[in-house]
């Protein structure tokens, strides 16, 4: 069985069988959430093959052995601020992803929060039985158990056949946002839409998302800091941006669960300080 994730720096690797199988070049050279979290000083082929052996070890990435519980990763990651907007209720459910299961529905913010606290863009999977059954046993609906496929589209119409209206959701290409703000008419829902996955997008690519989005992730992407004018920014090295007014509560919620002091303040934004950026931005 294979899968395939883009990571650090959206390097293209391949996993089969639990191995490493195939490593692309990565599309920067440094990271400071990965210098910060894993010592890594520069991204090169050998330390993106290193964190994916590393994350198949330590919780089962792409595996019968998958961990679908984890702590906090980041404070305020895509995951961590689904959990919140859950815990206290401006969300009814989610749509994410999962490797070994594709598109996963669910409303219990741990499962969401194990789930998505540690996968990078995640751009196919096969089914893992063990995996889907654990997605199940906690809470939740995978879309598609027989093909394991990644559709926000139909995962979100799902969720609201099953009565939910607040719902979140990741998504990476702009023709999918698109689709779902449709849908979102449609069908009468509250859709709180997350971008994810943004480095190395061209400009058109990004300003076309940034129309959709209620929040979107910067990663290392040169063209989302400088189009999107947000609302609220939450870090400063791989900043989380609000772009809509619903966006800035789910972050504003998030911020009184993170148990480090924080700083709230008015200024211009984005504010990215030069030498926290990932480098080189694309």
């Amino acid at each position: 069985m294979s899968h395939v994730m883009e990571i650090l720096g959206k390097a293209r690797v391949v996993v089969k069988d639990g191995k490493v199988v195939e490593v692309g070049e990565p599309q920067i050279g440094w990271c400071p959430i990965f210098e910060k979290a894993r010592g890594i000083k520069a991204i090169t082929k050998e330390e993106v093959r290193k964190n994916m052996e590393f994350r198949i070890r330590d919780f089962g990435l792409f595996t019968d052995k998958r961990k679908l519980e984890m702590d906090v990763f980041v404070g305020f990651g895509a995951s961590e601020v689904m959990m919140t907007g859950l815990n206290k209720g401006l969300l009814d459910t989610t749509v994410t992803v999962c490797d070994g299961a594709g598109t996963v529905i669910t409303n219990n913010p741990s499962l969401v929060q194990g789930m998505g606290a540690r996968i990078s863009g995640l751009v196919e999977t096969e089914p893992i039985e063990s995996t889907i059954n654990g997605i199940a046993d906690r809470g939740g609906i995978v879309l598609d158990p027989s093909g394991a496929r990644i559709d926000p589209v139909g995962g979100v119409r799902r969720a609201a056949e099953l009565g939910y209206r607040k719902i979140a959701v990741t998504i990476v290409f702009p023709e999918t946002a698109k689709e779902l703000r449709q849908l979102e008419q449609e069908m009468g829902l509250d859709l709180t839409i997350i971008g994810a996955h943004v480095t190395g997008i061209d400009k058109e690519f990004a300003t076309e998302l940034a129309k959709y989005l209620d929040i979107v992730t910067t990663c290392a992407s040169k063209h989302i800091r400088e189009i999107v004018k947000p609302l609220a920014q939450v870090g400063t090295a791989v900043p989380l941006f609000a772009i809509t007014q619903k966006g800035k509560e789910l972050l504003l919620e998030r911020a009184k669960e993170v148990e480090s002091p924080i700083l709230i303040n008015t200024m211009p934004l984005p504010a990215l300080p030069e030498d926290k950026q990932p480098r080189e931005l694309v």
